[in-house]
């Protein structure tokens, strides 16, 4: 499920490899000035930023809002649940291509929608498919088919307070093309029955407990509430007005594809993790051969098409994904193209500067790119559609990401074999 809100305030990190660690009295400054004329000049509401390497964190900034500010992250629960996949494949519990089905029973009856007619896959899709997005499922604001399902009523809207819309069918056959899609929901759905524990109770008790990710959660505890960012609605002339603070209500879906809430310190906590392949302050969560097994591509010659939105208020429609992304791993998407050869997001919320800066610091800054995601209207510095987004160059060298939005992480990882 995807709480659809109006737009709600991002924050960026940016976490990797140094050559050279930056010099405060510089990259403070020119970070502390990128922050505040994007707040001074209303392309962002407030922001909350943090920079770490392997060492540790070495900026924090915050414009707007407090550092321990709580965000509602969206599809950012995407790479949570996608790591707790991993951790059932490491402990032989899934396998990864395997029928779904195997799993979770509700997937046997799966059906394709073509042109208006249902049928039965040519074959089920896997765990595999929903892990890189192959699988057929697809979001209503994405796809027309599942739009016009939800427009008639037959099927349940993904922004709803309810499961329901889990019911939906396929838009195509399982691995003849990639589609985001609620595909990571079912993978949510998948640990709770393969565990017998609620998303929540999992998360807790082998990700957020382990990496001391005291701030993230599916329901804020109401002692924490006044932390949570306000939300922003996005005006016909581009403007963001403030929304009305409503009390949160406890969620009745445990989302794998969207329902967490963190902060920016948490989920560096998560990012630096991956970066250290599985690893933070001595307590792992997942072997480094899974984390670069994740990172390498899984989806062979498939391509990633552009995004076209069909609901502007929620994805902006000028959208382009970061980087220049060209295959999928195990949970997030990648970019194998040298630094020359990638792109950035149209009418970044930073500005042009965005790239100015990270330009400056490929020398001392450099890694392997995540983003982070901000629930609700157009994104808003690390909201974006994708999540986590790996910058390897063919030559096999770390190549460093541009924008100020970018968490970036390094994977020891080929891009040839599949691994698990």
């Amino acid at each position: 499920m995807i709480r659809k809100t109006a737009l709600t305030i991002g924050f960026a990190l940016l976490a990797g490899c140094t050559q050279g660690t930056p010099k405060p009295d510089s990259t403070e400054l020119e970070l502390d000035t990128l922050l505040r004329t994007a707040v001074e000049s209303r392309q962002a509401p407030a922001v909350v930023a943090m920079v770490a390497t392997k060492e540790g964190i070495v900026y924090e900034g915050a414009v707007g809002l407090p550092m321990d500010a709580i965000f509602a992250i969206a599809s950012m629960t995407k790479p949570v649940t996608s790591v707790a996949i991993m951790q059932l494949a490491e402990a032989g519990k899934v396998q990864l291509d395997e029928p779904a089905h195997t799993y979770v029973s509700e997937l046997r009856a799966v059906q394709v929608l073509e042109g208006g007619v249902s049928r039965p896959p040519k074959s089920p899709p896997t765990v595999r498919h929903l892990l890189t997005h192959t699988s057929g499922f697809a979001y209503e604001f994405l796809n027309r088919e599942i739009a016009g399902q939800v427009r008639s009523g037959k099927l349940a809207s993904a922004f709803a307070d309810t499961d329901e819309f889990l019911r939906a069918p396929l838009v195509f056959d399982p691995g003849v093309q990639w589609e985001y899609g609620i595909s990571t929901d079912w993978l949510g759905r998948l640990v709770e029955t393969v565990t017998g524990k609620s998303l929540d109770a999992y998360f807790r008790s082998n990700i957020f407990d382990p990496l001391g990710m005291t701030d993230t959660f599916f329901n804020v505890p109401g002692d924490k509430e006044g932390r949570v960012a306000p939300r922003y609605g996005r005006q016909p002339d581009g403007s963001l007005v403030a929304m009305p603070r409503e009390p949160l209500r406890p969620a009745k879906f445990f989302s794998g594809g969207g329902g967490l809430y963190s902060t920016a310190a948490d989920y560096l906590r998560f990012a630096r993790a991956l970066l250290a392949g599985g690893e933070l302050d001595g307590r792992r969560i997942l072997s480094a051969e899974t984390v670069a097994v994740m990172a390498r591509n899984q989806i062979r010659e498939l391509t990633l098409p552009p995004i076209t939105t069909l609901d502007p208020q929620f994805v902006a429609a000028d959208i382009v994904l970061p980087g220049g992304l060209d295959a999928f791993g195990l949970g997030f998407a990648l970019n194998r193209k040298p630094q020359g050869e990638t792109q950035g997001r149209r009418r970044g919320p930073v500005g042009q500067r965005q790239g100015d800066v990270a330009g400056r610091h490929q020398r001392r800054l450099c890694g392997q790119a995540a983003g982070v995601g901000a629930r609700g209207g157009h994104h808003v510095v690390g909201g974006r559609i994708q999540h986590f987004l790996l910058d390897r160059s063919r030559e096999g060298r770390v190549r460093c990401a541009a924008g100020a939005d970018v968490a970036l992480w390094e994977s020891g990882a080929d891009e040839a074999g599949r691994g698990l």
